[in-house]
């Protein structure tokens, strides 16, 4: 008598968000999946060095069994074929595992599907596998509780925008809402104190780099700030210096 042999059903691809930098900050869920995955990915550089994996050191010392790493090597470069090519590859890899059967969690840091990196493999996989997130605390809620100061309030508009949008979106967006985050400063550092003095909001704006690290830093003052590129983990948050109480 033959014996068929039954195909392992597919993994799940898990995109698991570990939050902007401080550890105690990853949910319960996130913990759990980290901790009882068969395979981890995550971005990393040249080095090897993975901010994602790094947030999530905690969470490895709970670990167990063994467990197989992919790290996704990710060149720093603004040309995005090169960034295409290295998500292609890293997709390649994940695809393989979860053909065995095998969970393939990404950690990716704040959200996965808020400026994530984890977006860029869903693309190209969640056609052919079962995928499934776990929010993660982003960057703009870590920098509201690091300032004691809320977002919004009552019927205040509030915006999103990147240091990469030109120079007229980040105008138009400073001059038609109440509040607004301007994500991914880094380069773009100086042509946003421009844009915040042309638009008088200078007073209403304060600066974060590292938020929730050890070498986080917040800068009341924006007046202060050095006029040239910061660190890519960087943002401002711009609200209304008056409030109503009503």
């Amino acid at each position: 008598m033959s014996v068929i042999e039954e195909k392992p059903s597919s993994g799940r691809f898990i995109g698991v968000g570990v939050g902007p930098g401080d550890p105690e900050l990853i949910t319960l869920k996130a913990l759990r999946l980290i901790q009882s995955a068969s395979v981890v990915s995550y971005l990393a550089n040249d080095e090897g060095g993975s901010q994602a994996k790094t947030i999530a050191s905690e969470a490895f010392a709970g670990v167990t069994h063994a467990q197989n790493e992919i790290a996704i090597v990710m060149p720093m470069s603004t040309d995005r074929s090169l960034a295409n090519q290295a998500y292609d590859n890293g997709a390649k890899t994940i695809a393989d595992e979860l053909k065995q059967g095998k969970d393939v969690v990404f950690l990716c840091e704040g959200d996965p599907l808020f400026f994530g990196s984890f977006a860029y493999l869903l693309e190209r996989l969640e056609g052919d596998f079962p995928c499934q997130v776990v929010p993660g605390v982003s960057s703009i809620n870590a920098a509201s509780s690091a300032l004691n100061h809320p977002l919004t309030v009552l019927k205040e508009s509030f915006a999103v925008v990147s240091g990469r949008h030109s120079a007229l979106q980040i105008d138009t967006a400073l001059e038609q809402h109440d509040s607004v985050v301007i994500m991914k400063a880094g380069r773009a550092r100086p042509r946003i104190l421009m844009a915040l003095r042309k638009t008088n909001r200078m007073q209403d704006a304060k600066y974060l780099e590292y938020i929730g690290r050890d070498n986080e830093r917040i800068v009341q003052d924006v007046s202060t700030l050095e006029d040239k590129a910061g660190p890519y983990f960087s943002l401002f948050v711009v609200t209304k210096s008056e409030r109503g109480t009503r």
